[in-house]
């Protein structure tokens, strides 16, 4: 595939259809819009930006009147007055009617933790996604000739893992990890492919990302390809790990750190900055 990278994204504004609780730690909105019409994407693990409405607000406030400017405006909102933003992971999306699923971890504090707990029929948000179908928010890409897909993310993960999962066509040699905070967050997973997933739950002393990792004997394979998402330490761990110990080529793993211990999205992207 080609990566668009021509003016691929655009607002979307969307309002909630449904929700359904997947567990004690996750809820899955859907949201239906007219505008949907436009969404476009071919990737498993589509990034999107989700803006929210502050307490009281019916709506999240953005200046798309500004054209481009936008980005500058909205940062220059006062905090109680802009819109929330949090990057997320495209779950499903649906034609006749369009809807698209996002799942949200629900980690009890934080604003859109929060939003999406007690998200309700109508409620609105705004989406920057994708309206072209290949573009660079697409990280999951399995190089030509892979023989083996070996896989680990935490519950932020867990949509973008799943949907890949889901996807793999038949054959496909696959060993995962996905790791949740509690058994009732573990998911049926429907695959084609020959996959062996692991689910490590935390509360109940499951082994860290990188022990899981370590102690395990991979299928052999000549051309595997990795897919690391999650808390951006442990996923700088496993990298290292699949590079250094195990000798997998580094053009051969892709990892996406979703979050960091102990830091807003706000402050990490003052430090992106």
């Amino acid at each position: 595939m080609t990566t668009a990278v021509a003016n691929p994204y655009r607002f979307f504004s969307l309002h909630v259809v449904r929700t359904l609780r997947l567990g004690p730690s996750l809820v899955r909105v859907t949201f239906g819009g007219p505008e949907l019409e436009a969404f476009r994407s071919l990737g498993c693990d589509q990034s999107l930006s989700v803006f929210l409405p502050q307490p009281g607000q019916v709506e999240p406030v953005v200046p798309l009147d500004l054209g481009d400017g936008w980005w500058q405006a909205w940062r220059e909102l006062p905090e109680g007055v802009r819109a929330v933003m949090r990057s997320y992971t495209l779950r499903a999306l649906r034609r006749e009617p369009d809807e698209i699923d996002i799942d949200f971890a629900l980690h009890g504090v934080g604003p859109a933790s929060s939003w999406a707990g007690r998200a309700g029929v109508g409620d609105r948000v705004l989406v920057l996604g994708p309206a072209v179908a290949d573009n660079r928010a697409i990280r999951f890409r399995s190089p030509e000739g892979t023989d083996l897909v070996v896989m680990w993310g935490d519950e932020t993960a867990v949509p973008a893992a799943t949907a890949i999962l889901e996807a793999l066509p038949a054959g496909t040699r696959v060993r995962a990890w996905l790791e949740v905070p509690h058994a009732g967050d573990i998911q049926d997973v429907v695959t084609r492919a020959d996959a062996e997933i692991t689910w490590l739950v935390r509360h109940d002393g499951a082994p860290m990302a990188v022990d899981a990792v370590r102690a395990a004997r991979l299928p052999h394979a000549e051309r595997p390809y990795v897919w690391i998402a999650g808390e951006s330490g442990r996923v700088k761990a496993l990298r290292r790990h699949f590079v250094g110990e195990r000798g997998v080529d580094r053009r051969r793993v892709t990892f996406v750190g979703y979050w960091r211990q102990g830091m807003t999205e706000e402050q990490l992207r003052a430090v992106g900055e």
